[in-house]
């Protein structure tokens, strides 16, 4: 069976490398919030004895991240955000391709918790998130996720986009 982490410095880091992302693109950090640490302490632990990467379905945002080692924690909320290369400014909206990296930066989530769960071989880390962002009403995508240079004071205009064929 896998083994829990529970590690203070884990969630720390984590935090901290959300709310650095969170910070480029205008949005308030986030804390911890215990019952969340439970709640995606459990499912990481269930995906670990499934072996399978798939979400909870619970009534927040929720990002999960699988690696083949032990889980170098930056690299799990990286991973997530590093989405932003495939995510259209000047079309905002959801997409499978980078729905990590909006919830990450998502302005009005103001919590987080976090779970892990490894066998020394096998890792997975699950962030669950309240409120939970990705949400597709009209206007929604425009108000959370910010761009990183509209947020540094430059002027932001989209850029053209340009095809090859």
């Amino acid at each position: 069976l896998g083994k829990v982490i529970s590690d203070s410095n884990f969630e720390a880091e984590f935090l901290e490398t959300h709310n650095a992302y969170r910070k480029q693109h205008g949005a308030p950090p986030l804390t911890i919030n215990k019952n969340l640490c439970r709640s995606a302490q459990e499912w990481a632990e269930h995906l670990l004895s499934i072996r399978t990467l798939m979400h909870s379905n619970g009534e927040y945002g929720e990002n999960v991240y699988y690696a083949w080692s032990s889980a170098n924690k930056k690299l799990t909320v990286e991973s997530w955000y590093s989405e932003i290369k495939d995510y259209n400014f000047s079309r905002p909206g959801f997409t499978s391709k980078t729905g990590h990296f909006t919830q990450v930066v998502w302005k009005d989530t103001n919590e987080v918790g976090v779970g892990l769960a490894t066998d020394g071989n096998t890792t997975f880390v699950v962030g669950q998130y309240l409120p939970a962002g990705n949400i597709s009403n009209a206007g929604y995508f425009e108000r959370n996720v910010l761009p990183h240079d509209f947020v540094c004071g430059r002027n932001w205009f989209p850029k053209k986009q340009t095809s090859t064929k």
